[in-house]
């Protein structure tokens, strides 16, 4: 069987997020949603995973934590009779780390999940999808290609248009 390239075109996110869920929602073929802007109802009905940020953020706090009181105690480094394990001294560290080690998971994950660099464009770009037009390239069987052209427009779209296997 051959694999066939439909692409929809969409005026607004709302409609292009809706045929996203059809689509899931009836598991045929794979696509690739364009934007002219980063979109949250896209990317909750695509299913990205959140931001690892936050996790990076807990194991730098760990991290400054457990150099600074493993440090401390390896080396007893006692001043004036105060307690080895301190708070405050140990604040600035863990602060520092938390920011260091969020901007790494940060930077690692847009580099992983951006796919950067993309030398040419993806297969159904138009370059409408960067200006002021939503896209969705669904590769599918020719078997399924009538039932993806509806779902899309069904769901909203205002041009569809069927290309080759890509």
């Amino acid at each position: 069987m051959s694999a066939v390239t439909i692409i929809g075109s969409f005026g607004g996110d709302r409609e292009c997020a809706r045929a996203i869920e059809a689509l899931r929602a009836a598991k045929v073929g794979e696509f690739r949603a364009f934007s002219p802007f980063p979109s949250h109802r896209i990317t909750d009905a695509i299913g990205l995973p959140k931001s690892r940020t936050l996790a990076g953020g807990i194991t730098g706090v760990l991290t400054g934590l457990a150099i600074t009181i493993g440090t401390t105690y390896e080396w007893r480094l006692n001043a004036g009779g105060k307690p080895l394990a301190s708070w405050p001294p140990f604040i600035v560290i863990c602060f520092e780390l938390m920011i260091l080690f969020g901007g790494i998971s940060g930077f690692l994950g847009f580099l992983l999940m951006s796919g950067v660099p993309a030398l040419e464009p993806a297969p159904g770009f138009n370059s409408r999808f960067g200006e002021d037009r939503f896209g969705l390239a669904v590769r599918c069987e020719e078997i399924d290609a009538t039932r993806v052209e509806s779902i899309l427009k069904e769901a909203g779209a205002q041009e569809v248009e069927s290309g080759d296997g890509g």
